[in-house]
């Protein structure tokens, strides 16, 4: 009797939001290899149910969706937010990401009376990462910077909203995220795949695109996988509660060492880098993607769900070390790390594997 008590009290359900993204679908995907976890997936398109996850679509701009949706689901232990929404200044995301994510904690705290903890995935931008140099490594206790940053406003209201309460929270930040997700804004290996096969399709060599000085620079990122198994633990670990962690691989690498062996994995030539907006000269690729999609047999996405120009702009702009110091998670018992290299080239793989590309 015993036995069959302390399985149901170990019974898991994560809510996670933002379920379509490369951070919530790799979640989900680590989530299905425990089996003690049930999963909700949240997200504005909703997606296809299969065993042990179901997927609810929602607004979760809208209070009273949120609360329709969210509200319902009376078994939810632990909430996930790992939703974005991109505006075009960094003022104007204040706004938005604060609501969704006030309106997913309302609903789910209201309708869940079992709710354990809420885990928010945030980034580098806490530190100021994306203003310019910033102090490096980052550590989680630095001091903060000037505002408008909705990152800082989401945790400093889980900070006040968690006072008093039965659950904890988290606050998770990873350095660039890479994996698989397509129609995802934020995807940094599918940039390179795609502009890579670009590339090797026009006969041309492999050139670095960003500022002269970002091929440089100290640079980390962090695997989606890894950053699953993170963010699981420090949901679960008590020693977690109420804490921000740094996540990341765990080794640094510069884009002039790593760029010729991306180039090898293509079976490409480099050229020295030539700095040039990505947004701009990829603009006008889809019909030659399309091509390529007939050619090579590659499986039917659009030229705008392999696309996220933008973000590799961004990225590749950084002429300054970017990197964060990840012992405190180690401290806090997470001994996890993947080697970089080798994870864009499982990645590519997969890629190919999925006939995303060439």
């Amino acid at each position: 009797m015993n036995d069959h008590k302390s399985v149901k009290e170990e019974r898991k359900v994560a809510l996670v939001v933002g379920a379509n993204g490369v951070i919530g679908r790799n979640l989900i995907d680590y989530l299905l290899t425990l089996p003690e976890w049930e999963v909700i997936g949240v997200s504005r398109r909703g997606g296809e149910d299969r065993e042990r996850v179901r997927y609810i679509a929602a607004d979760l701009l809208d209070p009273e969706d949120a609360r329709r949706r969210l509200g319902a689901l009376p078994e939810v232990t632990h909430l996930f937010y790992a939703a974005y929404q991109d505006r075009p200044t960094w003022a104007e995301l204040v706004a938005p990401n604060l609501a969704m994510l006030v309106n997913s904690v309302e609903a789910v705290e209201a309708g869940s009376p079992g709710l354990r903890h809420v885990s928010l995935m945030q980034g580098y931008k806490v530190y100021g990462a994306h203003l310019g140099p910033f102090k490096t490594p980052a550590k989680e206790s630095d001091a903060g910077h000037m505002p408008p940053e909705f990152n800082v406003d989401q945790q400093q209201f889980l900070e006040k909203r968690q006072q008093g309460k039965a659950w904890t929270w988290s606050a998770i930040r990873p350095s660039v995220v890479a994996g698989f997700a397509l129609g995802n804004p934020m995807n940094l290996a599918m940039v390179i795949a795609v502009y890579a096969s670009i590339s090797k399709e026009l006969g041309i060599p492999l050139r670095f695109p960003g500022k002269p000085g970002a091929y440089h620079t100290l640079m980390e990122v962090t695997d989606a996988g890894l950053l699953a198994k993170a963010t699981v633990w420090a949901a679960t670990d008590p020693r977690c509660a109420n804490q921000a962690f740094n996540i990341n691989n765990g080794d640094l690498f510069r884009w002039n060492e790593m760029w010729p062996k991306i180039a090898a994995y293509f079976g490409m030539e480099t050229a020295p880098p030539l700095q040039m907006s990505l947004d701009v000269v990829m603009a006008d690729k889809e019909p030659l993607w399309n091509d390529m999609v007939q050619k090579h047999g590659l499986a039917l996405h659009s030229y705008q769900e392999v696309s996220s120009w933008g973000f590799g702009d961004f990225v590749f702009s950084w002429d300054y070390d970017f990197f964060a110091d990840g012992t405190k998670a180690r401290r806090f018992g997470f001994h996890e790390y993947v080697d970089t290299e080798e994870m864009f080239m499982n990645i590519f793989d997969d890629l190919r594997r999925r006939k995303v590309i060439p």
